[in-house]
């Protein structure tokens, strides 16, 4: 199928032509016109609308560029193969998050065993060199993610709050920006790379962490100061 249209200007006969095709494609292949992923930039096929309701967000968001198999809309893969190289080259391009964040599984409860499935795994991270924004030199869309994520876990902010804080960020941005707007697309892409979030003690003065050989210790080796602070009901915690 044609996909060129995708690169088109939104304002042309053939990016029209291309989204209505697109539509009946979806259609066709999911038997249905009210639970369809939208390929938008913004929803990036993580949220679910009518027909009506996709094809005003591709009209006005743009289509996700980097969606080049359309397999959420019912489009098998070219070959088994050309997942596979896109997994191995994906996980040897963005090995530099694990240096950067970990992160515990129970925190990805909801995606299951996201980051061993090829498929999913090239679908997600395909636009993760995509910029920040147009222009933008200095980060992709997933180094912004990992030092926003590594914010989050050094000042336990709670999900709720990390969600207010991107979809603030994405507002503070050109429009067109790829920042995640919830907690929930993060987690999915980093899920997809197979990471995990653990939290860990750390000395209130910021001296270390209690992990490897201070994980046992009940204060710090460097201020003395206790591990643990007694709560209202005088237990230490």
């Amino acid at each position: 199928m044609d996909k060129s249209w995708m690169h088109s200007d939104r304002r042309s006969k053939a990016y029209e032509f291309g989204v209505e095709a697109f539509l009946n494609f979806a259609v066709e292949n999911l038997l249905t016109t009210t639970h369809i992923r939208c390929p938008c930039v913004k929803c990036v096929n993580l949220k679910v609308f009518g027909v009506g309701i996709i094809r005003d967000h591709v009209y006005f968001n743009g289509i996700d560029q980097s969606y080049k198999n359309w397999t959420f809309h019912g489009e098998p893969w070219e070959a088994t193969t050309n997942a596979s190289r896109n997994v191995e080259d994906g996980h040897s391009r963005y090995s530099f998050v694990s240096e950067e964040i970990d992160m515990d599984d129970n925190d990805f409860g909801d995606f299951g065993d996201f980051g061993s499935d090829p498929y999913e795994f090239a679908n997600v991270i395909g636009d993760g060199d995509q910029p920040v924004y147009l222009g933008c030199r200095k980060y992709t869309k997933l180094s912004a993610l990992v030092k926003l994520y590594n914010l989050k876990a050094k000042h336990g902010m709670s999900d709720v709050c990390f969600t207010e804080l991107l979809i603030l960020q994405g507002d503070l941005l050109p429009e067109g920006n790829t920042i995640p707007t919830s907690m929930y697309e993060a987690k999915k892409t980093l899920c997809a790379l197979g990471l995990s979030y653990e939290k860990m003690h750390a000395c209130p003065n910021d001296c270390i962490l209690y992990r490897k050989e201070y994980e046992d210790s009940t204060n710090c080796p460097t201020c003395g100061i206790s591990r643990w602070k007694q709560g209202k009901d005088s237990i230490l915690k």
